[in-house]
Order: structure tokens, then C-alpha cells, then sequence
């Protein structure tokens, strides 16, 4: 037997702020938090409508390389999370930690590893990942590619059954 094709999930900006709000919502219960460390780049986006929502001012980048447009590879970190907020996180203050997805959850073991005690978020959550954070709006199959809307642009998309007609 075959397996299934790889499925592709096309997120709008419109759906996009949507889940995004949508986390924020369930986290209110989380919180509140001290600061927000965004997975950059994905986790840019949410992490400004949380922020936003949650009134959080504090906002730390941390930049972790681990795909390039479609293959996942070895885990590079590019910046390091600011030291004050690693101490934050040793006095156990409230961390978010917040990325646009989780998949198979290497990103997310390599940041957790560097804020042991911070609140996990991501907008989308596949099974293989699903264990490393806490909160998450959307799961989709491991199978799927998530097109973000800053990765799209407005084409013709073929029938999912094929055919023209």
C-alpha cells in the first residue's frame, strides 16, 4: 500500500489572526506572563497579536534555524535567548513561549532546553510535536504542509479529485 499524499493547508492572513487570537484567548487562563519569547521567524507574527492581547511589553527573539523553504535539517541556533530572561526563567517568572507551529518538535526541544520553565504555545500543533508544548488552537497530520501567508501568493490552485472541469 502506497502511502497517503502529502496534504497542503493554506492559511490566510484572515485565518491566520483568527487562530492567532484564538490562542491568545485560551492562554489568558496561563498567564499572566512576564515576557514573550518569539521562535523567529514564525512565531513573529503570533507572538505581536499575543502580545497585543495579553498586554505583554516584555518581547525576546530567539532565532533557530531547523528548515529551509520545505526540508527540515539539523537545529542551528542563530540568536540566543537575552540573559536577563534566562534569569527570569530561574526565578520561575512566567514565560510565553510562542511559534507559529509545532512539527516534529526538535525547534521546540532545543528552546525548552534553553527555558526550562517556560509556557509552550504555537499556533498549530502535528502529532509528532504535539507532546512539547502546552497550548495549542489547531492540529493538523503529520502529512500536511502548512502554507503560511507569508509564504503564498494569489495563483490557480487545481481541483483536490484533479480535472478541469
Amino acid at each position: 500500500m502506497n502511502p497517503p499524499p502529502n496534504k497542503s493547508f493554506p492559511v490566510s492572513w484572515d485565518q491566520f489572526h483568527r487562530d492567532s487570537r484564538a490562542l491568545a484567548w485560551r492562554l489568558t487562563s496561563e498567564g499572566p506572563f512576564h515576557a514573550i519569547v518569539a521562535i523567529t521567524r514564525g512565531g513573529l507574527v503570533p507572538a505581536a497579536i499575543i502580545a497585543r492581547e495579553l498586554n505583554i511589553r516584555v518581547i525576546e527573539c530567539v532565532s533557530v534555524k531547523s528548515y529551509d523553504h520545505q526540508n527540515q535539517g539539523n537545529i542551528q541556533v542563530l540568536k540566543a535567548i537575552n540573559a536577563d530572561l534566562l534569569a527570569a526563567d530561574a526565578q520561575e517568572k512566567k514565560i510565553l513561549i510562542i511559534d507559529d507551529l509545532v512539527d516534529t518538535g526538535a525547534t521546540a526541544r532545543a528552546v525548552r532546553e534553553m527555558i526550562p520553565h517556560a509556557h509552550f504555545a504555537t499556533v498549530y500543533a502535528k502529532p509528532k510535536g504535539r507532546e512539547m508544548v502546552d497550548t495549542f488552537i489547531t492540529e493538523v497530520s503529520q502529512d500536511t504542509w502548512i502554507f503560511f501567508p507569508w509564504d503564498l501568493d494569489f495563483t490557480y490552485a487545481a481541483p483536490i479529485a484533479g480535472g478541469t472541469d
